[in-house]
């Protein structure tokens, strides 16, 4: 089973494609776009000294990848009830990971919409659960991949150390709208950006909410710019995604000549036209704070 790029939805359509698989007994999701392929087991070389929740190392296709069990990082017991192993070849944050799973689904077309944010009953810091789906007489978890392979390895993540070797910098305090659904992401850009010189931020969940609070200013004046000088935005958020985000402010007339920066672990050479086709200024990849605090500065200034 392979990805078909032809299944891809539209930009702008708030909706997605999701892989289902099972880790156990237990089904999760994650969207299609991150998947490249589906391949059985291969054998694996062990390495000494590393994470206890990678496996070891397989030779795909003249690749050298890691291979994560999500069954250890997941604290789940292995369950030999019809398990199938699976390999989800994946690709996000310009990083190449295989996942080893008990057994894979389907795929299933839903809205962003139809994803729940996690009670914060069940919703602690150490979580790997961003949206919660319900369908008929199930629910399906969606995991934050970034953050399992963040744990695994942080230097794979936003680095504030990036940011200082920019220097001592005089910034304004204009303001900077962040929509953002991970709170260990929104936790790390406020303190980077704030490494950065910009004070001045304004966090939201997700696109749905800062939509709404963008267009509550129209009300108050009709110059946004005397409001909000530039947007910084996820893609995969619950309720309203990135590109649906970014569309909405493009096509708002009061709004459209807002700066929107893409900030996502989707940004790669065959998605970016995704952005483009709803008008964002930049995308960049993450982790790379560096370039994108380098972009508020040329679009913000």
């Amino acid at each position: 089973m392979t990805q078909n790029q032809g299944t891809l939805l539209e930009s702008g359509t708030n909706e997605l494609e999701i892989v289902e698989f099972q880790v156990g007994v237990n089904k999760f999701g994650i969207n299609v776009i991150k998947v490249k392929e589906i391949i059985e087991p291969l054998i694996i070389t062990f390495v000494p000294h590393v994470h206890d929740h990678v496996e070891g190392i397989v030779q795909l296709r003249g690749e050298v990848l890691p291979v994560v069990n999500l069954e250890k990082v997941l604290g789940i017991p292995k369950s030999a009830a019809n398990q199938q192993d699976k390999y989800i070849v994946t690709e996000f944050n310009n990083q190449k990971v295989i996942f080893h799973v008990s057994n894979v689904k389907q795929i299933h077309r839903i809205s962003w919409e139809q994803i729940e944010k996690p009670s914060n009953i069940y919703r602690n810091g150490t979580s790997h659960v961003i949206g919660v789906i319900k369908r008929e007489e199930e629910m399906i978890l969606l995991l934050d991949f970034e953050r399992i392979i963040v744990e695994i390895n942080p230097e794979l993540g936003i680095n504030v150390n990036s940011i200082k070797k920019l220097g001592k910098r005089e910034r304004s305090n204009k303001k900077i709208v962040i929509a953002e659904d991970s709170p260990l992401l929104r936790k790390l850009l406020h303190d980077t950006l704030n490494e950065a010189g910009y004070v001045n931020l304004e966090f939201f969940e997700n696109g749905k909410d800062a939509i709404a609070y963008l267009e509550g200013l129209e009300k108050v004046s009709t110059d946004i710019s005397e409001h909000v000088h530039i947007v910084v935005t996820d893609i995969e958020m619950p309720q309203l995604d990135g590109h649906t985000f970014t569309r909405r402010i493009k096509e708002n007339s009061h709004l459209a000549k807002l700066p929107v920066l893409i900030f996502s672990s989707l940004i790669t050479e065959d998605l970016r036209h995704k952005g483009d086709k709803v008008g964002a200024e930049a995308q960049i990849s993450k982790p790379e704070i560096a370039e994108l605090v380098l972009k508020i500065d040329q679009y913000i200034l």
